[in-house]
């Protein structure tokens, strides 16, 4: 089974979507983690448009990296900038993959405006997540 981490400034919204869909697409093949190099809690509009999506995100948690920095990770995937730049380093030989996501957090406007840009954002790491299974974990 393979260790993935996926890695966000606060662990907040990016990570734990794209938390909630690895898990969703890979199944048995391996243990996904989130966290973030600050924890913020998990937003609650993520669990919110997770659930219209039918994958429920609610149980996460907000964890910094360093709680995370004894397990041997395959693979780190980092969802935002600032979390690239401020990786800390991991003693494993981790094959890491970046994506800058928007971060839907910062989104400003009417409470729908707001929430399209979740689904936006969630759309985009759902696709993410889902060729980064197909691609590194196939069958």
């Amino acid at each position: 089974m393979k260790n993935i981490l996926v890695l966000c400034t606060g662990n907040s919204c990016r990570s734990q979507l794209a938390e909630g869909y690895l898990r969703h697409f890979a199944g048995n093949k391996a243990a996904i983690y989130s966290a973030g190099i600050e924890t913020h809690g998990v937003n609650s509009k993520a669990i919110q448009v997770m659930a219209e999506d039918g994958i429920d995100i609610s149980h996460h948690t907000s964890n910094n990296v360093d709680e995370y920095v004894s397990i041997p990770f395959d693979y780190v995937i980092t969802v935002c900038d600032n979390a690239k730049e401020n990786c800390p380093y991991f003693p494993t030989q981790a094959q890491r993959f970046h994506f800058n996501f928007p971060d839907p957090a910062k989104a400003t406007g009417t409470p729908d405006e707001v929430m399209n840009e979740f689904r936006r954002v969630r759309d985009m790491i759902k696709e993410y997540a889902h060729s980064f299974i197909s691609q590194n974990l196939p069958q």
